[in-house]
């Protein structure tokens, strides 16, 4: 990472558009950047305790995959960003649609910010299905995938 991109990064820190700040580096997969804002829901304005600003609309905490009425886990996207199903446009697909898993091995990945960032699977399983399309946008909590679990 340049120090451009680090210095950046460290401005929408600081200006309180992220809450946190998350620096991974790895030989294989290089450095990879998480920043987050948890913003706290507000009382409407006129009540008591209320501030005098607008209120900030709510986060949820990102919510690992999700057991569904049908046996199977629902991967979903941790953030906003661009879905990818393969690291480069040439690159095969991690994941295909009946082919088994084990846990940790990325699944797709997720562009946000020009930072690739890997999507693991919490569950070993089966790849039941993949709901949306390469280089589509996702929105956070959009669900991803579904895994038949082992």
């Amino acid at each position: 990472m340049d120090k451009a991109t680090f210095r950046e990064l460290l401005e929408l820190f600081k200006s309180g558009e992220a809450e946190e700040l998350e620096i991974q580096r790895s030989f294989w997969h290089g450095t990879r950047i998480r920043l987050s804002r948890r913003r706290l829901q507000v009382s409407e304005p006129g009540l008591p305790g209320a501030p005098s600003q607008s209120p900030t609309p709510a986060a949820a905490a990102p919510l690992p995959a999700s057991p569904a009425s049908d046996g199977l886990h629902t991967v979903l996207a941790p953030m906003v960003g661009t879905f990818y199903r393969s690291p480069s446009p040439e690159a095969e697909p991690f994941v295909r649609e009946g082919e088994q898993v084990k846990t940790g091995q990325t699944l797709c990945l997720i562009e946000a910010m020009k930072i690739m960032n890997e999507i693991e699977a919490e569950t070993a399983g089966e790849v039941a299905q993949i709901l949306v399309g390469n280089g589509e946008p996702v929105e956070y909590n959009q669900p991803l995938m579904k895994i038949r679990p082992a």
